[in-house]
C-alpha cells in the first residue's frame, strides 16, 4: 500500500508545553504564599487583593486549569497525532485552542483576586468565563474529534478512550454545575439552592479531579510510559476493564464530600458505596502501569524520567486508596473539615499530575528538539527535592488533620469541651503548617531546576516544528477474522464515543434527578424566610472575600459539634442559600450558628483587627470593609434574580428594597454607635455584620418551628 507523507505538529505542543511550566510556576508560587499565610498573617499584606480567601482560589484555578490544563493538551496533542498518524484535524483550531485557554487563565488570574467569584470550589469563574471554557472545550473537542476521524491507525489505542471520556464528561460537568442566573456582567447566582446546588456542586467537583486530574492523565501514562520504558503496556484486556470500570462507577462517588451533612442519607450511602467500589478500577489501573515496568526496573534507577512517572502512578495509588477510605463514615467524621484532606489532595496534585507532567516534559523536549537531557543529575536533584517536597508538605498536614479533629471531639471527664476555644486547636497545629510550607519551598525549588535544565536542553537542539511522517491510508475492513468485541469497538469512534457518554450519564441522572424531583428529600421550614435586601449584599460581600475558604456553614449531628456551635443544620435552612457555602475546610470556626452570638461592635472590630477580639488568631484583617461601600443601586435586581430563581420576593418589592436596606443600615449604625463606634449606613462592613447576625438564627431564635414534607 502506498504511504502518505504528511508532517506533526510540534509547534503547538512547544507552546502548550512552555505555558505548563510558566502557570506552573505561577500557580506554585501563589500556593507557597498562601502557606506561608497560614502561619504569618501579616503576608496578606492588609490588601484585600492579596488576601487569603481570594488568592487560595487563584492557587487552585492556577495550578488544575492553567499548570495541569495546559499539561493535558500538550500531551494530548502530541500523543494523539502519533497514535493516530495523522496531523492534528485544523491547525486553526489548535491556535484558538491555545489562545482562548491562556486568555481565559488570564481572566481567571485578573477576576478571582478582585473578588469575582461563585464561590463553588474548583468553579469559581464567573460566568462570561464559564462560557468562553465552554466554547474552547468544543474547539478542543472538534480538533480531537476530527483527527480521530481522519486518521491513519484504524484502532484506538486506550490513551485515546481515556481522552475521549475527559472530553465528553468534562462538558457535561461544566454546563450542569454552571448553571446560573447572572446579576450583571461579572456576577451570576447559581440556579441550584443549598442541599442541591451543594449535591451538584460536589457531583462536579469529585469529578472534575476525576476526569480533569485523572482520566486524561491517565491516558499520558498509557502512552508515555511505555514510550519512556520502551515497553508495551502490560495488559490490554486489564486497560479495558479499567476503562469501563472506572469512567461508570467514578462519576457515582460525588456525595462523600457531604457526609453527615444535610444531604439525604441515600444519597451519602450511594456515595460511600460507589467510592469503595471505585478502588479496583483504580488500583486496575495503577497496577497496569507499574507493571509496565516488568523487565525494566533497573532502568528506573538510571533514568529521571522513569523514577517520575514510578512515584506518580504510586502517588496515584495510594491517592485512590485513601479516597475510598476516606468515604467511609467512621473515617470521614475525623477526616473532613480538616487539614487531612488537603494533605489528601496535594498527594495526588504533587505526586500523580505535578511529577507525571515533569516526567512527560523531561521526555518531550528531547524528542522535539531532537537532542538528549541537558543533565541527568540536574534531574535527578529535582526528583528528589521534588520527593521531600511532597514528603514535608503531606506528612505535617497528616499529623495536624488527626490533631485538630481529635481536639475538637475530646470531653473532659465531667463531660464538657476539653478545648472549648477553636483558637487552641488552631494554635496546637501552626509547626505543621509551617513545616508544610517548607515542604512547598521544597517542592517549587525543584521546579525551577527543571525550568534551569529543559531551557538548555532545548538550547542544545534544534526544534522541529514539522516533524515529517508517512503512513499508509486507512483502509477499508476486508478481513473476514472474528475480533475480539472490543478490538472491533476501537474501530468504530462514534460508536465508542456514545458509549462513554452514556456511561457517566447514567451515575450522574440516578443521583440528582430525585433530588430536584422528591420533595422529601429537602423538607422546608416555615420559620426560614428569604434574606433582607442589606443581608443578601452582605452574603455577596461574604462570598467575594472568599469566607468559604476557612469558614463551614454546616454543623454536622455529632455532640461535639452541637456543644460547641448550637444545633445542627437542617435541609431546610439552606433553600435560599444561591450559592449554598457549607464550605469544605474549618481554618476558622463553623460560622452556621453565628448570629446574634456576638454584638455588631464585635465583629466591626474583628473585621478590622481579628486579633483584637480572638487573641492568636490567624485571620487577616479586612479594613478594606470599613471605607468601601456597597452598592444599593443593585439591589432591585439583585431580589429580581433572585425572585426567578423560586425566593419568594413579593412582585414589586425591588422597588421598595432600598427602603428597607437603608432601615437595616441605619439600626446597626447606631447600635455601633452606641458602642463608641462611628461609621455609615452604605459600608460594607454594615451589611457583612446584617448577614453574619442573620446566620443561623431562623430555627434559633424561632423556636416553634414548623416542618412540612409535602
Amino acid at each position: 500500500m502506498e504511504l502518505e507523507k504528511f508532517s506533526y505538529d510540534n509547534k503547538i505542543v512547544k507552546y502548550f508545553a512552555i505555558a505548563t511550566v510558566v502557570w506552573g510556576v505561577v500557580g506554585m508560587s501563589v500556593g507557597l504564599l498562601a502557606a506561608l499565610q497560614m502561619v504569618f498573617p501579616i503576608l496578606n499584606f492588609d490588601l484585600q487583593y492579596t488576601s487569603f480567601g481570594r488568592i487560595r482560589p487563584l492557587h487552585t484555578n492556577a495550578v488544575i486549569f492553567a499548570f495541569v490544563g495546559n499539561g493535558i493538551f500538550a500531551g494530548v496533542y502530541y500523543s494523539l497525532q502519533r497514535l493516530l498518524k495523522a496531523r492534528m484535524f485544523s491547525d486553526t483550531l489548535s491556535w484558538i485552542n491555545f489562545w482562548g485557554w491562556q486568555l481565559i487563565i488570564l481572566s481567571a488570574a485578573i477576576t478571582l483576586p478582585l473578588g469575582y467569584t461563585t464561590s463553588k470550589e474548583y468553579a469559581e469563574l464567573e460566568w462570561p468565563i464559564d462560557i468562553a471554557i465552554t466554547l474552547i472545550w468544543v474547539v478542543f473537542g472538534w480538533n480531537m474529534l476530527g483527527t480521530i476521524i481522519k486518521r491513519r491507525e484504524k484502532h484506538m489505542y486506550v490513551a485515546i478512550w481515556f481522552y475521549i471520556a475527559t472530553l465528553v464528561t468534562v462538558a457535561v460537568l461544566h454546563i450542569v454545575n454552571s448553571f446560573e442566573l447572572p446579576l450583571h456582567g461579572l456576577k451570576s447566582y447559581s440556579f441550584y439552592a443549598g442541599v442541591q446546588d451543594a449535591l451538584v456542586q460536589w457531583w462536579y467537583g469529585h469529578n472534575a479531579v476525576a476526569f480533569f486530574l485523572t482520566t486524561p492523565y491517565l491516558g499520558l501514562m498509557y502512552y508515555f510510559l511505555p514510550k519512556a520504558a520502551n515497553r508495551p503496556v502490560y495488559s490490554y484486556k486489564l486497560s479495558i476493564v479499567h476503562f469501563w470500570a472506572l469512567i461508570f462507577i467514578y462519576i457515582w462517588a460525588g456525595p462523600h464530600h457531604l457526609l453527615y451533612t444535610s444531604l439525604p442519607d441515600w444519597a451519602q450511602a450511594m456515595g460511600t458505596a460507589f467510592s469503595i467500589m471505585l478502588l479496583a478500577p483504580s488500583w486496575g489501573g495503577m497496577i497496569n502501569g507499574l507493571l509496565t515496568l516488568r523487565g525494566a526496573w533497573d532502568r528506573v534507577r538510571e533514568e529521571p524520567v522513569l523514577k517520575f512517572m514510578v512515584v506518580a502512578i504510586t502517588a496515584y495509588g495510594m491517592a485512590v486508596f485513601e479516597g475510598p477510605m476516606l468515604s467511609l463514615k467512621n473515617v470521614n467524621a475525623i477526616g473532613h473539615f480538616t487539614d487531612w484532606i488537603v494533605a489528601h489532595v496535594h498527594v495526588g496534585a504533587l505526586g500523580w499530575n505535578g511529577f507525571l507532567t515533569f516526567g512527560m516534559l523531561y521526555w518531550l523536549i528531547p524528542q522535539m528538539w531532537k537532542t538528549s537531557l541537558y543533565s541527568k543529575k540536574l534531574a535527578n536533584l529535582h526528583f528528589w527535592l521534588g520527593t521531600l517536597g511532597i514528603l514535608f508538605y503531606a506528612l505535617p498536614l497528616y499529623w495536624a488533620g488527626i490533631t485538630q479533629s481529635l481536639m475538637w471531639k475530646e470531653f473532659t471527664p465531667e463531660g464538657f469541651l476539653k478545648y472549648p476555644n477553636f483558637l487552641e486547636t488552631v494554635q496546637q497545629i501552626l509547626p505543621m503548617y509551617m513545616t508544610r510550607a517548607v515542604g512547598g519551598m521544597l517542592y517549587l525549588s525543584g521546579v525551577f531546576v527543571m525550568v534551569y535544565n529543559l531551557f538548555k536542553t532545548a538550547a542544545q537542539g534544534t526544534f522541529v516544528a514539522n516533524e515529517a511522517a508517512e503512513a499508509p491510508a486507512l483502509a477499508k475492513e476486508t478481513s473476514e477474522h472474528k475480533e475480539y468485541w472490543h478490538r472491533v469497538l476501537e474501530k468504530k469512534p462514534v460508536v465508542f464515543t456514545v458509549l462513554a457518554t452514556v456511561a457517566i450519564l447514567i451515575g450522574g441522572i440516578f443521583e440528582l434527578i430525585p433530588t430536584f424531583l422528591i420533595k422529601s428529600n429537602v423538607p422546608t421550614i416555615s420559620a426560614v424566610k428569604p434574606y433582607t435586601p442589606l443581608e443578601l449584599h452582605g452574603r455577596d460581600l461574604y462570598i467575594k472575600e472568599g469566607c468559604v475558604n476557612c469558614h463551614s456553614q454546616m454543623v454536622r449531628p455529632f455532640r461535639s459539634e452541637t456543644e460547641r456551635y448550637g444545633e445542627y443544620s437542617k435541609a431546610g435552612e439552606f433553600v435560599y442559600d444561591h450559592p449554598f457555602l457549607w464550605g469544605s475546610k474549618r481554618t476558622g470556626p463553623d460560622l452556621q450558628r453565628l448570629g446574634q452570638k456576638y454584638p455588631d461592635s464585635w465583629h466591626y472590630h474583628h473585621m478590622l483587627d481579628p486579633s483584637s477580639m480572638s487573641p492568636g488568631s490567624i485571620m487577616p484583617p479586612y479594613p478594606w470593609l470599613l471605607e468601601q461601600s456597597y452598592d444599593k443601586s443593585l439591589t432591585p435586581d439583585m431580589i429580581t434574580v433572585m425572585r426567578k430563581l423560586g425566593v419568594p420576593y413579593e412582585d414589586g418589592y425591588e422597588k421598595q428594597a432600598n427602603a428597607d436596606v437603608e432601615k437595616q443600615a441605619d439600626q446597626i449604625v447606631q447600635r455601633l454607635k452606641d458602642a463608641g463606634i462611628a461609621t455609615k449606613s452604605d459600608k460594607e462592613i454594615v451589611a457583612l455584620i446584617a448577614y453574619l447576625q442573620r446566620l443561623g438564627t431562623d430555627i434559633k431564635v424561632k423556636k416553634e418551628m414548623i416542618v412540612t414534607t409535602e
